[in-house]
């Protein structure tokens, strides 16, 4: 079976209430053709989970406008106003998290992990409702990992079987969250056939990639 599908086909997968990470800093790196997609079919209640909200009207601030998501989970919404306005209004619920917490918390769901041990947060609101460890003289919080229904990431190039290889700093968060869902879409500027790129070169390997579609060319 082909992992190629058309955005249309492959959209069409996320169902409501669904929990859908996204790739991307700021917009360097969203898959921005299947964040749009996901808002204008109508796509509600969903849960996203990624590192920020873009700009008001771009990349997941497309999600934001168009009142798709009810929980986000991200390090910070500071660009995009509109996600602020949503947070105070009781819009949307939203959980901010140490940046590099969010990344470790999305590695340990990958790598099958229990959490992640971090001094970061410790003696602040970030630590209120979880576990405190000492581990030589040292506290740290627990945090545990962090899963998604779904991914939808951006990456350079692929050949048919899904091996992706990502541009300069549009890789950030994409490789993590290609190992922490249950069904990954990946939006790439080209698709080759296999063996047309050197195993040394791909960053995640086809087995972590359920479909494909081709998307515009990557900026990073």
């Amino acid at each position: 079976m082909s992992k190629i599908l058309s955005q249309e086909e492959v959209i069409e997968k996320v169902t409501d209430g669904s929990s859908v990470m996204i790739g991307g800093f700021m917009t360097c790196g969203t898959p921005v053709n299947l964040v749009r997609a996901l808002a204008e079919r109508g796509v509600e209640n969903l849960t996203i989970i990624c590192n920020d909200t873009g700009l008001k009207g771009d990349g997941i601030g497309i999600l934001i406008s168009t009142d798709a998501v009810k929980h986000l989970i991200v390090s910070h919404i500071g660009t995009n106003p509109e996600t602020g306005q949503k947070m105070i209004d009781g819009k949307i619920q939203v959980d901010l998290v140490p940046q590099g917490t969010l990344a470790e918390r999305i590695r340990c769901a990958g790598a099958g992990l229990g959490g992640v041990l971090t001094p970061t947060g410790v003696g602040t609101v970030v630590a209120e409702g979880k576990t405190e460890l000492e581990v030589d003289g040292r506290v740290y919080l627990l945090e545990k990992p962090l899963h998604a229904d779904f991914a939808l990431i951006k990456a350079w190039k692929a050949d048919r079987k899904g091996n992706l290889i990502y541009r300069r700093s549009t890789r950030n968060f994409n490789p993590i969250m290609a190992m922490a869902a249950d069904c990954v879409i990946a939006e790439v500027e080209e698709i080759v056939e296999v063996g047309e790129i050197d195993p040394d070169d791909v960053v995640t390997p086809g087995i972590f990639v359920d479909y494909l579609v081709k998307g515009a060319s990557c900026n990073g």
